[in-house]
C-alpha cells in the first residue's frame, strides 16, 4: 500500500478517507500524504480534513507534505495538530527520527554492573598526586598504575631510561618485545619512529633503543625514558576512551583503533554510567564490527572481555571526575581477551 495515489481530482473529503482506511487496515505505522495543488482542490481545506483524520489514528504517526506555493496552512483550531513539511524528503526524516527514537524507547535498559577488584583509594591517591603538581598529562607509570586500578587489562610493562636498561628489559621479559619512546608533547609515536615492535633479544633491544633515541632527536624530540612490553598476541586494533561534555559529564568511546583510527573514524559513543546494554550496542553499532565477530573464517574475538573493559573505564571516570581525558589506543580484541597496549591519561580539578 505504498503508495496510494490520491489522483487530480481527487477532493478533501478524499484525503481523510483514505488515511482513515489506511490506519484502520493495520498495515502501517506511519502514513505520510501528500498534497499537490491540482486544479480545484484548496490547501486549507485539504489541511483541515487531514486534522480530522488525525484524532481517528490510534497508534500511526501521520505527517503531511503541503508542495503548494504557499506552504502549509496555519494550523487551525480545528482537528489535531499535525506536522506539515514542504518537501516529502523532510518528512521521511523526521519520521525516521521518530521510529528510531522509539525503538530506543523500546529497548531493555541495562543494569549498571559494579566491577570487582576496584583499588579506588589507590587510583585517588594517583589523580591527587598528579593535582598537586599541576596536573595534566600522567606519565606512562602513573597511566597504567591508573587503569590497572579499576581492573582495566593492560600489557605488562617495564620502563627503562636507556639503551642498557632496555636490554635488560627485553632479557628480563622473554621473547620478542614491543619497544616506545617516551618523549615530552611525543602524541603520535609511529609517525616519529618511537615504536619498534618484534625486537627480539637484549641485544637487538639495545640497538633498536639507541636507533630510536636518533629518530626523535631528528624529530626534534627528546627522548626521556622507554617502555618495554612483550608482543601482544594479534588481534583487532580499537580504541576506548573518554572525553568531559559540559553538559553531559564524562562519555565514553569505542571504536576502530590502531594508526587507521582517524582515518576510520568509526566511533560509538555513550554518556556514563554505561549499562550492560550500552557496552554491547557500542560494539555492534561498528562498522568494524565483523571483525571481531569471526570476519571471514577468522577467530572470533574475546567480545565479553571488550564489554567488560567498556564497564570498568565508565566505573573509573564515574568515580574520578577529575580524569578530563583518556585515550586507550589500540586495546587488542582476541580470541584469549582484550589487552591495553598503549594509553594516554589527563587530570585537571574537577568542575
Amino acid at each position: 500500500m505504498n503508495p496510494v495515489d490520491m489522483i487530480a481530482t481527487a477532493t478533501a473529503e478524499s484525503f481523510s478517507r483514505a488515511i482513515r482506511t489506511i490506519a484502520g487496515d493495520g498495515v502501517c505505522d506511519s502514513i505520510i500524504a501528500i498534497f499537490v495543488p491540482p486544479l480545484v482542490t484548496q490547501a486549507e481545506d485539504v489541511a483541515r480534513e487531514i486534522r480530522a483524520a488525525a484524532g481517528d489514528l490510534g497508534d500511526v504517526t501521520l505527517a503531511a507534505v503541503f508542495m503548494n506555493r504557499g506552504g502549509a496552512p496555519a494550523a487551525g483550531e480545528d482537528g489535531a495538530q499535525v506536522p506539515f513539511f514542504a518537501f516529502p524528503e523532510d518528512a521521511a526524516r523526521a519520521v525516521a527520527h521518530v521510529a528510531g527514537y522509539g525503538s530506543w524507547r523500546a529497548r531493555p535498559a541495562g543494569v549498571v554492573i559494579e566491577p570487582d577488584g576496584i583499588r579506588g583509594d589507590e587510583a585517588a591517591a594517583i589523580i591527587a598526586e598528579s593535582l598537586q603538581s599541576g596536573g595534566g598529562w600522567l606519565g606512562p607509570e602513573e597511566t597504567f598504575g591508573l587503569l590497572e586500578c579499576y581492573g582495566l587489562p593492560v600489557v605488562q610493562t617495564r620502563f627503562a631510561k636507556d639503551a642498557d636498561e632496555a636490554a635488560a628489559a627485553a632479557e628480563e621479559l622473554g621473547g620478542p618485545v614491543a619497544l616506545k619512546a617516551v618523549a615530552d608533547e611525543l602524541v603520535h609515536k609511529t609517525d616519529a619512529g618511537g615504536v619498534r615492535l618484534g625486537v627480539d633479544g637484549p641485544d637487538e633491544a639495545r640497538v633498536a633503543a639507541r636507533e630510536m633515541q636518533q629518530a626523535l632527536a631528528r624529530a626534534g624530540h627528546t627522548l626521556e625514558r622507554l617502555i618495554v612490553q612483550p608482543m601482544a598476541d594479534p588481534g583487532v586494533e580499537l580504541l576506548i576512551g573518554v572525553v568531559h561534555d559540559t553538559n553531559f559529564g564524562p562519555v565514553i568511546a569505542c571504536g576502530a583503533g590502531g594508526t587507521s583510527a582517524e582515518l576510520l573514524k568509526d566511533v560509538a559513543v555513550r554518556i556514563t554510567p554505561l549499562t550492560d546494554v550500552d557496552a554491547r550496542e557500542m560494539l555492534t553499532s561498528l562498522r568494524t564490527y565483523p571483525l571481531l565477530d569471526g570476519y571471514r573464517g577468522a577467530p572470533v574475538c574475546d567480545k565479553a572481555a571488550v564489554e567488560d573493559a567498556l564497564i570498568r573505564l565508565s566505573a573509573l571516570v564515574q568515580a574520578h571526575p577529575e580524569i578530563a581525558e583518556l585515550d586507550a589506543n589500540p586495546l587488542l580484541a582476541s580470541h584469549s581477551g582484550a589487552l591495553i597496549v598503549d594509553a594516554r591519561i589527563r587530570v585537571a580539578p574537577s568542575t
